[in-house]
C-alpha cells in the first residue's frame, strides 16, 4: 500500500515537472541580460521595463481584460441562468437533450469553432473586432459555468426550496435568498474559469479579431513569429503570474465560502459557531 502511495507520489510530481518546468524555463530567461535563451549572462529588469515601456502592448493588455472581465460577467450570469433552467426541467431526456448541445461548444475544437463564428460574422454583416471577440469569448465560456454550477443545483434538496416557499417565500425570494447563496461557490468557479479561459484563448480569438483590435495571446503569437525576444518571455511571466493570483484567489475565496456554509448550518441548528 506505501509503495502505491509512493509511486503514485512520484508519478504527481512528475506530471508537474513537466507541466511547469517549461514555463518556469521561459521565466528564468526573462531576467537575462544576454538577450538569448542559450546562455545566462546576467540578472536584468530590462525586458520587463520594455514590456511597460510599449504603449501599443499596454492598451492590447487593457483590451484583453476588458473582454476577459466583460465576457465573464456575462456569460456567467447567462450560465446561472442557463443552469438553472435545465435543472427546473422534470423530464430527464430534457435535461440529457439541453445538456449535449452545451457541451458542444466545449469538446469542439477550437479551429472549427474560430472559424465558425468568423463565417457567422462575415454572414450578418458584423465587422470584426471588439464586439466579435466579445461575443465569441461568451458564447464558449456559456457553457463552461453552465458545467460548473449545475452540480451545485443537483446538490441542493428540493426540501429546502419546499421549505421557503411554506415559510411565505416568493418565487424571487426563494432564488436570490436561498437558491444563489447555496450554488455561491459554482458561481464564482465559473466565472473565474470563464475568466482565465478568455485570458488564455488564442484560437478563437485569432479568427475573429479584425484590424485595429487584438488580444495578448494573438499579440504574443504574432511577436514570436518575427524571431525570440525576452519581451516575450517577460510578458508571458507576468500572464502567468495573473493567472496563478486568479487561482490562489479563487481558492481562498471558496475556502472562506466553505467555511462561512458550516457556520451558518451551526447557527441554524443551535450550535455555537467557533
Amino acid at each position: 500500500m506505501n509503495r502505491k502511495l509512493k509511486l503514485s507520489n512520484v508519478y504527481l510530481w512528475l506530471i508537474f515537472v513537466i507541466l511547469y518546468a517549461p514555463i518556469f524555463y521561459l521565466s528564468y530567461y526573462s531576467f537575462n541580460s544576454g538577450g538569448t535563451m542559450h546562455g545566462f549572462d546576467g540578472f536584468t529588469l530590462d525586458w520587463y521595463r520594455e514590456v511597460f515601456a510599449d504603449t501599443r502592448l499596454l492598451i492590447i493588455l487593457l483590451n484583453t481584460l476588458v473582454i476577459a472581465l466583460l465576457s465573464a460577467v456575462i456569460s456567467t450570469i447567462l450560465g446561472v441562468i442557463g443552469a438553472i433552467a435545465i435543472h427546473r426541467l422534470r423530464k430527464r431526456k430534457n435535461q440529457n437533450a439541453l445538456l449535449s448541445l452545451n457541451n458542444v461548444l466545449i469538446v469542439s475544437p477550437d479551429v472549427i469553432i474560430g472559424a465558425s463564428f468568423l463565417i457567422l460574422f462575415t454572414i450578418l454583416g458584423i465587422k470584426l473586432g471588439f464586439a466579435s471577440v466579445l461575443i465569441s469569448h461568451i458564447a464558449f465560456s456559456v457553457p463552461i459555468v453552465v458545467i460548473m454550477v449545475l452540480p451545485k443545483l443537483e446538490e441542493m434538496s428540493s426540501s429546502l426550496l419546499d421549505a421557503a416557499r411554506d415559510l411565505g417565500a416568493t418565487e424571487w425570494d426563494v432564488l436570490s435568498k436561498v437558491v444563489l447563496p447555496f450554488i455561491k461557490s459554482g458561481i464564482f468557479a465559473g466565472f473565474f474559469m470563464a475568466l482565465t479561459y478568455s485570458l488564455d484563448d488564442f484560437a478563437v480569438t485569432f479568427f475573429v479579431t479584425g484590424n485595429g483590435f487584438t488580444t495578448l495571446s494573438v499579440e504574443i503569437y504574432s511577436r514570436a513569429r518575427q524571431g525570440v525576444s525576452l519581451s516575450i518571455n517577460a510578458l508571458s511571466t507576468l500572464i502567468f503570474v495573473f493567472t496563478m493570483l486568479l487561482v490562489v484567489g479563487y481558492y481562498f475565496i471558496n475556502r472562506r465560502g466553505q467555511a462561512s456554509g458550516r457556520g451558518d448550518r451551526r447557527t441554524d441548528w443551535g450550535l455555537p459557531n467557533k
